[in-house]
């Protein structure tokens, strides 16, 4: 079975073409600058490529591309759509209404506008990707995956904020948490490697430019760092994570800041590019920090300490840890903020082989020391490969 992966962004737009049966991709690209002046970077056959510059004036005209290069020309890798069997869908923001991926009905879409407010920037564009495959691709079923959903199985003492309670019941102010799909693969991934078969605790570490961690016991989501929106939680890429409310009031009345400029702080200004002054991208400040700048060497160890913190308290909500993960573009490729994390977690009997360690491999990895009472692994996400295989499912009506 084929199924087209869509992740729609405002000015972007993912795919992937897989059949998740025998986890087979045949193409993956990205269409972006959407709206402006537009590009498609294809991928497909053995590390082939290919890139066509086009106007891309809305995301219509992009799907249609993607499409086109799917099944014409150079790129071609299918001979015609009808070889696609489904579409499945990254959605961002399901609310409380979907604690697991469903068939796209204009009842889930409609729910899902009703939802904006939580996720104005991606829900949009999310929707706008389901319609124009139904209207494209008219007939073939299409699926949506929420980034939301595996988190939904949160006690309500670990997801609720200490509002007065009218905030929750009228405007669902509470921790939603997001990068469900990939702490839901890693944490299977690990629970599949492990000597213990029921009540597995792992702590799943997604590193990347955004950045999330989430405490998962026997399969289920319990707690996890982002909450009503991502901005909360891990130090990360350009986002500030946790921070004091007072911090944020004092910040708008001495800068003379409103709401939005606030916000574009919080979000695109702080975290590793506001501490180092030097880039969002680990690699640069890494360099950075071994070239003697100071600013650097204090982004990463914030980084470090602030996952620390996470990994430690969530250890003391699963009454010990039985596997912590590491995945995401910083996770599994940034040794020393893996070696960092774990430095003196030996108490709780985790044990890191730094051999193991500094040796890169896209491979899944355990990276501990024998006698280590508690694993620790590195596992490469598969968020495409969630998706695909959701829509497998559903399409197929596989419990």
């Amino acid at each position: 079975m084929l199924v087209f992966i869509l992740n729609a962004g405002s000015s972007s737009l993912k795919y992937q073409l897989m059949n998740p049966v025998n986890k087979e991709t045949l193409a993956v690209g990205i269409c972006e600058r959407i709206g402006i002046d537009g590009a498609l970077k294809h991928e497909y056959g053995d590390d082939k490529k290919l890139k066509i510059e086009s106007d891309l004036p809305t995301h219509k005209e992009a799907i249609e591309l993607v499409l086109k290069t799917l099944t014409e020309g150079e790129g071609k890798v299918i001979d015609s759509i009808d070889d696609i069997e489904a579409i499945g869908h990254r959605a961002v923001h399901g609310g409380e209404e979907f604690a697991g991926s469903v068939m796209v009905s204009e009842k889930v879409i409609n729910k899902m506008k009703e939802l904006i407010p939580l996720a104005p920037l991606h829900n949009p564009a999310n929707i706008m990707g389901m319609e124009i495959c139904q209207e494209l691709m008219p007939g073939k079923p299409n699926v949506a995956v929420f980034d939301t959903a595996f988190h939904q199985t949160m006690p309500d003492y670990a997801y609720m904020y200490a509002l007065p309670y009218d905030q929750y019941t009228k405007n669902g102010v509470r921790k939603y948490g997001f990068h469900g799909t990939s702490h839901f693969f890693v944490s299977n991934e690990a629970a599949k490697r492990l000597d213990k078969k029921h009540n597995t605790r792992i702590i799943v570490c997604h590193l990347g430019n955004g950045s999330s961690v989430s405490a998962v016991f026997d399969g289920k989501c319990i707690d996890t760092s982002m909450g009503l929106t991502p901005v909360q939680g891990l130090m990360m890429g350009t986002r500030a994570g946790d921070i004091g409310a007072g911090a944020i009031q004092y910040m708008m009345e001495t800068e003379g800041w409103d709401i939005k400029e606030m916000l574009d702080v919080l979000n695109k200004k702080s975290g590793i590019v506001g501490i180092s002054g030097k880039s969002s991208d680990l690699r640069e400040v890494l360099e950075g920090m071994e070239a003697g700048d100071e600013r650097c060497r204090l982004a990463v160890d914030m980084i470090a300490y602030r996952i620390k913190q996470y990994v430690g308290s969530y250890a003391a909500a699963l009454d010990g840890v039985d596997a912590l993960c590491f995945t995401g573009g910083i996770g599994e490729n940034a040794a020393i903020i893996r070696e960092k994390v774990c430095a003196g977690l030996d108490y709780m009997g985790l044990n890191i082989d730094p051999v193991k360690n500094n040796k890169r491999s896209g491979e899944a990895r355990d990276i501990s020391t024998n006698g280590s009472a508690g694993r620790i692994f590195v596992i490469p996400t598969n968020e495409e490969y969630v998706i695909a295989n959701d829509t497998y499912k559903i399409v197929k009506g596989i419990e």
